[in-house]
């Protein structure tokens, strides 16, 4: 995994630090505030009666931790095959939750000028609600995800 900065490297502005990860073939970010560590694919304990995107949870040095796949979060279809895929840690809100990704990709410094406002996307329900923002560099685009809205229902539940 490498580091880098995307955006203008001669502007003095704000730089946002990220990482970035692949799922199926296209490149997402998170903010890394909320990223505590990505570990290796495990074996999970399925719990009954929850959404498909919820993998099941692992025990994760000594504490039980909801899994989500990205992949059906999204609206994919699972992956079967286990190849490069990673559970990325991260903590919102006071909990910890893992999220299944297909291929790490790397850590990054992303400046604020490369930032844009998602894409109007009301034709197609619910995207528009899982994405924060686009970083544009070139013919690279970065989709930055809301972590709230991906974690959704299944982590934070109806109290």
């Amino acid at each position: 995994m490498s580091m880098h900065v995307i955006g203008n490297e001669e502007e003095k502005g704000a730089l946002i630090q990220a990482v970035s990860f692949y799922v199926g073939d296209e490149e997402y970010a998170l903010g890394i505030h909320g990223v505590q560590e990505v570990i290796r694919l495990q074996d999970m304990t399925r719990v009954p009666k929850t959404p498909p995107s919820l993998s099941g949870v692992i025990n994760l040095r000594g504490q039980i931790i909801p899994v989500i796949d990205v992949r059906i979060r999204l609206g994919m279809d699972p992956r079967s095959d286990e190849g490069d895929r990673r559970i990325v840690v991260v903590s919102h809100a006071g909990k910890t939750v893992g999220l299944i990704v297909d291929r790490l990709s790397e850590v990054l410094w992303v400046s604020e000028s490369s930032l844009r406002p998602p894409p109007d996307t009301s034709h197609s329900r619910g995207h528009n609600e899982i994405i924060e923002q686009v970083a544009k560099l070139g013919q690279r685009l970065l989709i930055f995800l809301k972590l709230e809205a991906l974690l959704g229902s299944e982590v934070h539940g109806t109290h």
